[in-house]
């Protein structure tokens, strides 16, 4: 029967209204205050230097620069001066001459006449008048040349408005000042002088290298051929910074204030200017968000990326052609819509398993509608080795087979999928549980096809009918039941609550464990092993036991595992060492030469004092350091760094041997045998139990023991049950046997008594 897939968020027949409508709220505010202004700003300034261009050469800058200070005097000149420079500039038949500059105070009677005298004398002068200005504002009331000076000439408006970062976007074409409209100096050079009303926008695509410019003191001095000037519109201004009229012109830096107007006088002569704004932007945006929510999910990214380069990209044609658009609020709804739906994908593919499509566990917690129903988890336990030879593709119809099968005969809505072959669903209060599971157990006889091969599926079912509880913690405890099945051979079992009372003590083990050492819970059994070329008992390893008082005899797996795991390993290893010295110097004493063997966790090479406090207790019961042999366990915990390797060679120094535990079963690698200063190869017991019966293994053990000959090194085998076994590790030249033929641990007295009687008796 068919599955649902995840939820999705936008989609089954919903259309995202409320979405929209905030997107397209926030991006009208943020147009409408303003907001995108510094960001619009730099943007343009990219556009202008993909845009770049030569000025026309018509105007001709005569600049009030260092030279002209160092010539004539610092500025203010003497008006006679400045009325030299009028005169020059005039002789040499310009268009037009414009002054920034504002003689707005008398000064000597004799050097104003003589600046009056050439301002009459010369045509086409243009003086400036200067409204109040500052950061954005512009108000009609200002400072105007002297009566006697502006009676001789026409009277332009140099005032700007400039934004925080000190820059002019926008020009005035006129003002009023002091009752009378002033065109801009840009309007007058432009040949627009009439037109002086409304603004435009300052096209700073112009490059103000190309601002053909020549020294005041040159021109006064007669320095400069007049054909230069001849002609065309020249404008007197100051290009000096210590004369402080400096603004920042975008994407080229800080200048005098009058290559402001040259720009905005060569943006008029370039053809009609249209500001369109922000609206245009902003509604091919909402074009583009509305395409997005009617065609195909999968087309979104494109659009919106679509979308988000013609906004940037579009306005350096637009601009080329005399067209300014403001592109942030557009931006912004994009940008607003690809983050909720970012972040939407990502929330929804942590629901999803991404081969099968699946709703994966995280969703299953998340299922409310599911709560009270009882849980059924099932767990594939050949999944990770079917799946790895497979493709994605040849994966996913392995799944979409088993979830088939899953829901044969029953009211399973929703299947969810977990890793390594875990699965999930609820069924109706009132089904028959025990029915349901045998009969799906029975569907998985069969193998599964797919493309083309038979796999055969190893399942089993863990039921949970309801505690109350979460449902991530409903699901867990279904699943350690499927987990439990597995181990005992069942095919399903029910969740026992019985477990959840152990739970506390469980969480409390670590702690528990170390008062158990202090108060003597704790003890150390002994297991022999057997020197097969001599058929003698050579030597013990030393095994922590625990004998709760309540609980009984706790299992080493479960203590040590777990004291290693989380580092609380330190404790119990020296308590065992301690044991298991003062027990071998015991046995030296009496029977001779005897080896013990102690577990060592690599997690605690990390302690540089570890070979100090291993001597430390050899001294202390006077053991020769060549007697005790310490088995590195949890070899995956040691680094790269060399410092562990490092001190298992101080411990080999001390005399102390070095055997590797648990052989074939980690790290087992040539360049690791080599790596570490190991004396002793411990093959582990599953090599040695299955190796009559495993070719496999058999090779695997004959290999070991002739490598580690071949390295010098000493060979235990462990887990020696049969006189088979140790017949065959005989033939192999094997050195050392261990296991329950040989004897099972017990304590120090029986191991004694063992040693008194049977030293020099050979195992049969």
């Amino acid at each position: 029967m068919p599955f649902k897939k995840a939820a999705t968020t936008d989609t089954e027949g919903k259309f995202p209204f409320k979405l929209l409508a905030w997107a397209i709220g926030l991006s009208l505010l943020f147009g409408l205050i303003g907001a995108g202004e510094y960001p619009e700003d730099r943007l343009r300034s990219v556009r202008n230097h993909v845009n770049e261009r030569p000025v026309s050469g018509d105007i001709v800058l005569v600049a009030l620069d260092e030279k002209s200070s160092q010539a004539i005097g610092r500025w203010p000149w003497p008006r006679s001066r400045y009325a030299q420079l009028v005169e020059k500039i005039g002789q040499a038949k310009p268009k037009m001459q414009l002054h920034d500059v504002v003689f707005a105070e008398a000064s000597e009677p004799k050097e104003d006449q003589a600046l009056a005298a050439a301002l009459q004398n010369n045509d086409h002068v243009v003086l400036a008048a200067l409204a109040k200005e500052g950061a954005f504002e512009l108000v009609g009331e200002g400072t105007q040349s002297m009566p006697m000076f502006y009676r001789h000439a026409q009277m332009g408006s140099i005032a700007v408005v400039y934004n925080y970062a000190n820059e002019v976007w926008q020009i005035e074409r006129g003002l009023p000042v002091n009752g009378r409209q002033i065109p801009s100096f840009a309007s007058i050079m432009a040949g627009q002088g009439d037109n002086t009303r409304g603004s435009f926008r300052v096209d700073y695509a112009f490059d103000l290298k190309t601002v053909p410019k020549v020294s005041a003191s040159d021109v006064i001095e007669g320095k400069i051929d007049p054909s230069r000037l001849a002609g065309k519109i020249v404008i007197v201004g100051s290009d000096a910074w210590r004369q402080y009229d400096q603004f920042m012109i975008p994407g080229q830096g800080k200048f005098g204030g009058v290559y402001v107007h040259i720009i905005a006088a060569e943006t008029l002569m370039k053809g009609q200017q249209h500001d369109l704004g922000w609206i245009p932007s902003l509604l091919v945006a909402i074009a583009a968000v509305l395409l997005c929510f009617l065609w195909q999910r999968a087309n979104r990214p494109l659009i919106l990326s679509a979308t988000a380069a013609l906004l940037l990209l579009g306005p350096i044609a637009l601009e080329a052609n005399g067209l300014f658009v403001d592109i942030t609020p557009g931006l912004f709804l994009v940008c607003v819509i690809s983050g909720v739906l970012g972040w939407r994908h990502s929330k929804q593919r942590g629901l999803v398993n991404p081969v099968s499509g699946l709703p994966n566990l995280n969703a299953f917690k998340r299922a409310r509608d599911e709560r009270d129903r009882p849980i059924i988890a099932a767990r594939v336990l050949n999944f990770a080795q079917v799946t790895s030879t497979m493709s994605a593709s040849a994966e996913r119809d392995f799944v979409e087979q088993i979830v088939k099968r899953l829901g044969v005969g029953s009211q399973v809505t929703r299947v969810y999928q977990g890793d390594d072959g875990i699965f999930g669903w609820t069924i109706d209060q009132g089904t028959s549980i025990g029915h349901h599971v045998e009969a799906l157990h029975a569907l998985f006889r069969s193998p599964a096809r797919v493309q083309g091969d038979r796999y055969d599926i190893a399942i089993t079912f863990g039921v949970e009918v309801g505690s109350g509880r979460s449902m991530a913690n409903r699901f867990g405890s279904a699943l350690v039941a499927a987990d439990e099945a597995a181990s005992e051979g069942l095919k399903w079992k029910y969740h026992d609550p019985e477990r959840l009372r152990d739970a506390g003590w469980r969480l409390s083990l670590l702690a528990q464990l170390d008062d158990a050492i202090d108060n003597g819970e704790v003890w150390v059994a002994y297991q022999p092993q057997l020197d097969l070329p001599t058929g003698t008992v050579r030597g013990a390893e030393a095994l922590a036991r625990w004998t709760h008082p309540e609980k009984g005899p706790i299992s080493p797996s479960e203590f040590v595992a777990a004291a290693e795991h989380h580092d609380r390993i330190e404790k119990l290893t020296f308590f065992v060492l301690d044991a298991a010295v003062a027990a071998a110097s015991k046995v030296n004493q009496r029977h001779g030469e005897f080896d013990m063997a102690v577990n060592l966790s690599a997690r605690l090479l990390h302690d540089k004092r570890l070979p100090m406090k291993v001597k430390a207790v050899l001294e202390r019961y006077r053991l020769d350091p060549a007697r005790l042999t310490l088995e590195l366990t949890e070899t995956a915990a040691m680094t790269e760094s060399g410092a562990d390797i490092d001190c298992l060679v101080r411990l080999r120094d001390i005399g102390v041997r070095i055997s590797i535990d648990d052989y074939g079963t980690g790290l087992s690698t040539l360049e690791y045998l080599k790596k570490i200063p190991a004396t002793e190869i411990k093959i582990d017991q599953s090599f040695v139990k299955s190796m009559r019966d495993n070719r496999s293994d058999m090779v695997m053990v004959q290999s070991t023991i002739a490598l580690a000959h071949s390295l010098g090194r000493t060979v235990v085998a462990e887990g020696v049950e049969t006189h088979e076994a140790m017949d065959l590790l005989v033939a192999m030249n094997c050195d050392v046997a261990q296991g329950f033929i040989i004897g099972r641990p017990t304590s120090l007295e029986g191991l004694i008594k063992r040693i008194g009687t049977n030293r020099s008796r050979v195992v049969a």
